[in-house]
């Protein structure tokens, strides 16, 4: 692949301009009044400018932050509703031509078992998880010849449709020329997700010292490249520990405003990883460590900003964190994670690319999201019903995707309920359904769920509006 030379010049700076976002950390946080104002302009799904994102960054007040909470989860319910969407990794592989310090799957770790999974195996894997459930999947590669090169990795979508049932498959995969991106659109690919893992540049260089990756700007404009090919959706998400979490904030929220400004949509998710513990990592301590409130804060802000975005929390925290902030505004998490190629289909050695906080299965997430009142998803109907990019961005931003975000997400859960879930699942469950039908206004819609209802219960599969 000819990889372009970017320097931190205009073209970049527009995405993210890394000294006024300095600037901006001197933000004064604000107090009760100025802060209810803040929280109104949010409530209202009209977003953050910068300059209040950073200002609620800066809160360290006890008496207020839970004002910014509330106002998040509101937020959240407002967009999605009670929806929770459940979505698995699956890494077909580990190797990589990059040195990040951070990463297990880095060049220099010898102590790593590498492996390239066959469409065979992937197709195994995939399976594997329809088998728990799943419908959707995040394919994810290390950035190494072949799992990087764009023949390989269509190989590998066509083998999740080809030997599972699973409904959609997204990437998480190297970045790619525009060419590149439309083989992985064309397909099947629905969203494509990559990280710039710190937005601060002089952090990159130390934390990038080899490989295609140690170019910032390439890495910076993969999005506007993944647009332009056709992937009217894309996932990103700063690494947050590798350098201060308001900086990094502040610059995906810029990053996300910049892909609005050139395509009518922005990013259709936003991840918070947090830096874990890598076997083989050269990294062994947290440059700069947030604490759990600051992570809050991150998620709180992020979902107050850009209240459109798919919010995604991951395997990395421990379990009662996550019970605690898919209260908060999260709206995807992942369940069960492997995090290294294959594994479950069958038992592997451990090949991981970080340490995993949360290894509760499917069912047990499912569990706990009914426990707290939210309906778990498995709902693919948007990406396979054209509502994607700026349709789906106009929809979200007004807060009419609810409309079809609750309905799939009553006919999906029913279907788990059906073909999947474990019988001490099932009460609870149809409870949850119940509820959240009785919340829809609409007669002729609630009519219709019900009859899709049951005909998911007599065996029929895949109904979505």
């Amino acid at each position: 692949m000819n990889v372009p030379a970017y320097e931190y010049d205009g073209e970049l700076k527009a995405i993210v301009d890394a000294e006024a976002i300095e600037a901006l950390l001197a933000t004064p946080p604000p107090g009760g009044a100025a802060l209810d104002a803040i929280l109104r302009k949010a409530r209202s799904l009209k977003g953050l400018s910068l300059e209040e994102a950073a200002a609620i960054l800066n809160l360290n007040d006890d008496a207020l932050l839970p004002k910014v909470y509330r106002a998040a989860a509101e937020v959240k319910e407002r967009v999605y509703g009670r929806r929770i969407v459940l979505f698995a990794p699956l890494y077909i592989s580990n190797r990589c031509s990059n040195n990040c310090l951070y990463c297990g799957f880095r060049r220099d770790n010898r102590d790593l078992k590498r492996r390239l999974l066959s469409p065979e195996e992937i197709g195994k894997e995939a399976r594997a998880l329809a088998e728990q459930g799943f419908q959707r999947v995040l394919l994810v590669a290390g950035e190494g010849r072949p799992g990087a090169d764009v023949d390989y990795l269509c190989q590998a979508v066509e083998a999740v449709y080809r030997y599972s049932p699973l409904r959609i498959v997204h990437l998480n995969v190297a970045p790619q020329t525009v060419a590149g991106f439309r083989r992985l659109k064309q397909a099947g690919a629905g969203v494509y997700q990559c990280f710039q893992e710190t937005y601060h540049p002089a952090t990159y260089r130390v934390m990038h010292p080899a490989g295609i990756k140690a170019d910032y700007g390439w890495r910076l404009t993969v999005m506007h490249r993944a647009m332009a090919a056709g992937f009217g959706d894309v996932g990103m998400g700063p690494l947050l520990g590798l350098y201060d979490y308001r900086f990094e904030v502040l610059a995906a929220i810029s990053h996300a405003r910049s892909l609005e400004e050139a395509f009518g949509a922005g990013p259709h998710t936003m991840s918070v990883p947090r830096l874990r513990p890598a076997l083989g990592a050269a990294l062994t301590e947290v440059p700069y460590p947030l604490s759990d409130t600051d992570f809050r804060k991150v998620i709180a802000v992020y979902r107050l900003a850009l209240p459109y975005v798919g919010l995604v929390l991951t395997t990395r925290e421990r379990p009662e964190l996550r019970d605690e902030l898919v209260d908060m505004g999260v709206s995807q998490i992942s369940a069960g994670s492997c995090v290294s190629p294959g594994g479950y289909a069958e038992p592997e050695d451990p090949a991981a690319q970080f340490e995993v906080g949360d290894h509760r299965p499917l069912s047990a997430m499912v569990a706990m999201l009914l426990q707290h009142g939210h309906l778990p998803s498995f709902c693919t109907a948007c990406y396979r019903s054209g509502r994607t990019g700026k349709r789906f961005t106009a929809l979200a931003r007004e807060g009419d995707i609810r409309r079809f975000c609750l309905p799939n997400a009553i006919l999906s859960f029913q279907e788990y309920l059906v073909t999947k879930a474990p019988s001490e699942l099932k009460a609870a469950g149809e409870r949850v359904i119940a509820a959240a039908i009785a919340t829809i206004a609409d007669s002729n819609l609630r009519e219709e769920i019900m009859k899709r209802l049951e005909q998911t219960r007599h065996g029929e599969i895949d109904l979505h509006f």
